[in-house]
């Protein structure tokens, strides 16, 4: 090769490497996988660490206060857990049992934000029949004047939620893509209480959420507010739907964005199934 043709080659190699470098690390979308209830806890109620778990991101999700869950495994330091360590998660701070690996929790009622029990309404029937008369072939259907005309309310009515930030809809929840809902917002706007509740998380120590907040609620519900610019409550505070918590900001992403959470037991599920209609 003449000397010509091997400085063209570093040449061209350099100019790869240079644009490499310039290359934007893509945000994180599909954040800390959540546990598969009925495979990852043995049936004694304990769960294996795996690499990359924090005590933080475990407590997330299996819906626990990371604090309950360092004291029932007697913790320390939270940030002193290895590879394989068994932690109990079961039964944890009064949390409703986790299914095993051999069968599903039983599924109660009491899935609203107040605890109450809710009975699903059977709407009644639009027609009943009467007594066949003689010489008919078939029972005549009447209208059941008993039969309320308005559509059965929404099952999120019931919860109470309100939307935690006015910002627009730029990502949905969708499994194994995003794991809530991103709203457009400017930094500096207000981020609210979407149900009262307990703070059971504030700090940036899960990768992929930034400045977050975690707020539990009756109900084993758990909701979430992520890539804050600033945290106005802390660790233990009780705090009432509509509280200002944050002030909306871009920390572990690439514009400003709040990323917006419902979990029960642990598991995410589609916000859009307790906020109410805009």
């Amino acid at each position: 090769m003449t000397k010509k043709a091997r400085m063209g080659l570093v040449l061209a190699s350099l100019l790869m490497l240079a644009s490499c470098a310039s290359t934007n690390h893509a945000p994180v979308v599909d954040r800390l996988p959540s546990r598969s209830l009925d495979s990852s806890v043995s049936p004694d109620g304990y769960y294996t660490v795996k690499p990359g778990d924090t005590l933080y991101s475990i407590a997330l999700d299996f819906g626990l206060d990371w604090k309950d869950l360092a004291k029932a495994n007697g913790l320390s330091d939270p940030n002193k857990i290895s590879i394989g360590q068994k932690l109990l998660v079961q039964g944890v701070g009064g949390n409703a049992p986790v299914a095993s690996s051999t069968g599903n929790a039983t599924a109660t009622p009491t899935d609203n934000a107040s605890g109450v029990v809710v009975t699903p309404v059977v709407p009644p029937s639009v027609a009943k029949p009467i007594d066949a008369q003689p010489g008919a072939s078939k029972p005549v259907p009447v209208p059941d004047q008993t039969a309320k005309s308005e559509p059965p309310a929404p099952a999120n009515a019931s919860y109470g939620f309100i939307w935690p930030s006015d910002g627009k809809i730029i990502q949905t929840y969708k499994p194994g893509v995003n794991k809530g809902v991103d709203l457009a917002v400017k930094v500096g706007d207000p981020v609210v209480a979407s149900l009262g509740g307990k703070v059971v998380y504030s700090g940036n120590a899960l990768r992929g959420y930034g400045n977050l907040i975690i707020i539990k609620h009756e109900g084993n519900l758990l909701t979430a507010y992520a890539h804050n610019k600033t945290l106005l409550v802390k660790e233990g505070d009780s705090v009432k739907k509509g509280q200002k918590i944050a002030e909306a900001g871009q920390s572990d992403t690439d514009k400003p964005m709040l990323h917006f959470e419902v979990r029960k037991q642990g598991k995410p599920v589609n916000p859009m199934d307790y906020l109410p209609a805009r």
